[in-house]
């Protein structure tokens, strides 16, 4: 468009479009001490994640944690990295979701994906779907389950962004969709598949969320309440019996009080109740991560054996397969339905 009241050099100005910006956490670089670092900085900076006053929280942040954590960290990543790409598989699926997505939606929308920590930045994904005339964006955090830790932390980044905009585009959120039907029946569909191959059955199928500190869900934090609702409408839908399936949470870190019952603690008192055969599967993530491949299908199989068991099953997130795509695409669909 060339408005006639805008100098002969002015370039064209697209408009009319809408957007998608998928939103995951993030990942670092590189599994290196240094890149680990920056990532961990931006990650732990944040207020919605750490709420402790920065006076207090900041030299620590700064001081023994970015010290010695990194170091750990990049042990960790070094472990599920993709050495071919030279990139973990939280990117390389995080991309593949934006391609597939793209091409679902064809002319209708415009795709981008984006970190809240790391690179691509989520400033950049707008910046690519503003130049591509998206005057209406749609802003889907990949959390299943609402928490102020996570969702809300990606839509702040996003309006802090806007605030530099000249030409801002309108925005829906896409909250949650922890008790969307698709969703529920991908999970269900996706355990008896990944369960179908095993020549042994489970006693107990254990869904394992990321926790949150106590202290967020005392003041309000819904999340625990929805990590809650997802396994109970998982059990219904899915048909295995209530008492086979266990929800837990995972990846607490310092001495402060998280939600509960926690992961590792809930396999050991499994594995010494008797429990022999686990499968583990983790709905809390949109694709597989550090925190499910490295933590769950490494440590805690580990840990499991270790406790006496004797069989040991992860079920992979819905990552960028038919059936994760599915239930992207519906949410979007569905939650923003006057946009498309």
């Amino acid at each position: 468009m060339n408005d006639t009241n805008l100098p002969s050099d002015h370039p064209a100005v697209k408009f009319g479009k809408t957007g998608i910006l998928l939103m995951s956490l993030g990942t670092p670089d590189e599994p290196t001490y240094g890149a680990v670092r920056r990532y961990l900085a931006e990650f732990l900076s944040d207020p919605r994640v750490i709420e402790t006053p920065r006076l207090v929280w900041l030299p620590i942040l700064y001081g023994p944690i970015l010290t010695f954590r990194p170091a750990k960290s990049a042990k960790a990543y070094a472990k599920i990295w993709d050495q071919e790409r030279n990139e973990s598989p939280l990117r390389t699926f995080a991309r593949s979701q934006s391609e597939k997505m793209a091409e679902r939606f064809g002319d209708t929308a415009e795709v981008a994906w984006a970190f809240r920590y790391g690179n691509p930045t989520i400033q950049s994904g707008l910046d690519q779907l503003r130049d591509a005339g998206c005057e209406r964006i749609i802003l889907f955090a990949l959390y299943p389950q609402y928490s102020a830790t996570t969702t809300a932390s990606s839509f702040d980044k996003v309006f802090e962004c806007m605030r530099t905009m000249r030409w801002q585009p309108a925005v829906h959120t896409v909250a949650r969709y922890c008790d969307d039907p698709g969703y529920i029946d991908a999970l269900a569909t996706s355990a008896r598949q990944s369960l179908a191959t095993l020549d042994w059955e489970p006693e107990k199928l254990l869904l394992s969320y990321h926790s949150i500190p106590q202290a967020y869900y005392d003041k309000g934090d819904p999340y625990p309440c929805y990590c809650k609702k997802t396994s109970r409408l998982f059990q219904q839908v899915s048909g295995f019996d209530a008492d086979k399936v266990v929800t837990s949470f995972q990846s607490r870190v310092g001495p402060a009080q998280w939600v509960k019952p926690y992961t590792d603690k809930m396999v050991e008192e499994l594995a010494e109740s008797g429990v022999k055969r686990l499968a583990v599967m983790a709905p809390a993530f949109s694709v597989d991560c550090l925190e499910t491949l490295e933590e769950l299908n490494m440590e805690l199989r580990e840990q499991f054996l270790e406790a006496g068991g004797t069989h040991f099953h992860y079920i992979p997130c819905l990552n960028d397969s038919e059936l994760g795509m599915d239930v992207l695409e519906n949410v979007v669909r569905r939650d923003a339905a006057g946009w498309l």
